[in-house]
């Protein structure tokens, strides 16, 4: 079990953390701080995603995935926002004067991914001080991959155990009346999948095994993280100057849900939506500099901001590397389970998805999640679970 941290004075601010500017740091426990009570947790995921991801959906349920992270900024004014995206979920902090807009963002998204999206969303709020009772902690920490984004990384259980709690159908937030719409303002899903450039898209998952000694699994996590950097580019998924851009883009039909019947018909979304695109698509193709905004600049702010690394009670990682690199990190991991120390999911597939969130394009601070083409994360848990069960019998 995680040794709970005491809790932070009342005055704790997510955005004065010092970001960590080094990946493998983010194993260090002095870089975290308890999340005091009076914080709650929500959490999300999308039922069935491994049947959704079988019928050849995972880009929409990426989408939903990142539409709980959009609604809940826009809802919450756009601040530096503690949140971690999982493939097929999000999980969010939220602060104590923020539960009741949160909840009320989380319930429009549930019906707006049921109504619009034909995906069914289950959300959550987990108190924090529920989570300390039953002996986990919420530990927040700061990982910046370039100067302009920071992404929060957790430890202690406690996202975990919130997440437990949501499928158990504890804390649950109940969908708002039908028509209600969030506000998704900034989520797009433009680019093509980025094709793997040195062999394959690794989707990789790892989490300590329970009751193992702590050190050693996070030595052995550390160690994957070294081999995944041993890549090109360090195992990034993006190419250099962003994935490719066409017209209509690929997640063409999600936008026009995300709009919403305030923007009109379908039809006057559809044509809305169709216009902006093709401008769009238009001044990256021509490079054309509109006000402060910059194709090339942005792309490559893309490409640094990009979320393909992140720890959140356990690895998650998408990289791009070769099929014996592949082999070797999969090696160290199954030594690592074999002695009791981790329990992981890996995932190969040939290219990577990128979802976006830029509500302001002249900004540096837009996010970008990159998950597996073929269902990335959800399929490499899918595997972790199913090694579990066959261990249980």
């Amino acid at each position: 079990m995680e040794t709970i941290t005491p809790a932070e004075p009342p005055g704790f601010r997510y955005a004065d953390l010092t970001p960590a500017t080094d990946f493998l740091s983010i194993l260090d426990d002095a870089l975290y701080r308890a999340v005091p009570e009076g914080w709650w947790v929500a959490v999300t995921d999308v039922v069935d995603s491994t049947g959704a991801i079988a019928a050849g959906r995972y880009r929409a349920v990426n989408f939903v995935g990142a539409a709980v992270i959009a609604a809940l900024r826009n809802a919450l004014g756009r601040r530096d926002l503690p949140f971690v995206f999982g493939g097929d979920g999000a999980s969010v902090l939220v602060a104590p004067d923020e539960e009741e807009a949160a909840r009320d963002a989380l319930a429009a998204t549930v019906t707006w991914s049921r109504d619009a999206m034909g995906l069914a969303l289950r959300a959550a709020l987990v108190p924090v001080a529920a989570i300390r009772a039953a002996g986990h902690a919420v530990e927040v920490a700061r990982y910046a991959p370039s100067p302009d984004v920071a992404y929060a990384m957790f430890m202690g259980g406690g996202l975990a155990f919130a997440e437990r709690a949501l499928k158990q159908g504890l804390y649950a937030v109940a969908a708002a009346p039908a028509g209600t719409q969030p506000d998704l303002t900034g989520l797009t899903c433009r680019f093509e999948p980025a094709k793997a450039r040195h062999g394959l898209i690794l989707s990789i998952l790892v989490v300590a095994a329970e009751g193992a000694d702590r050190d050693a699994a996070r030595a052995a996590i550390a160690d994957v993280v070294r081999l995944a950097a041993e890549a090109p580019a360090r195992g990034h998924p993006l190419p250099p100057g962003g994935p490719a851009l066409h017209w209509p883009p690929p997640g063409f039909a999600h936008e026009v849900r995300a709009r919403g019947p305030l923007w009109g018909s379908l039809t006057l979304r559809r044509l809305h939506v169709l216009g902006a695109t093709l401008v769009a698509h238009l001044i990256f193709r021509l490079r054309l500099r509109v006000g402060g905004f910059s194709p090339p600049r942005y792309l490559d702010e893309l490409v640094a901001n990009a979320d393909f690394r992140k720890y959140d009670d356990g690895l998650r990682m998408t990289v791009d590397c070769g099929p014996d690199l592949a082999a070797r990190i999969e090696a160290r991991l199954e030594a690592a389970e074999a002695a009791g120390l981790v329990r992981f999911g890996l995932h190969r597939q040939a290219a990577a998805l990128t979802t976006c969130i830029t509500p302001v394009a002249a900004l540096r601070d837009h996010v970008h999640f990159v998950d597996g083409e073929d269902g990335g994360y959800a399929r490499a848990a899918q595997a972790m679970k199913a090694k579990d069960a066959a261990r249980r019998g």
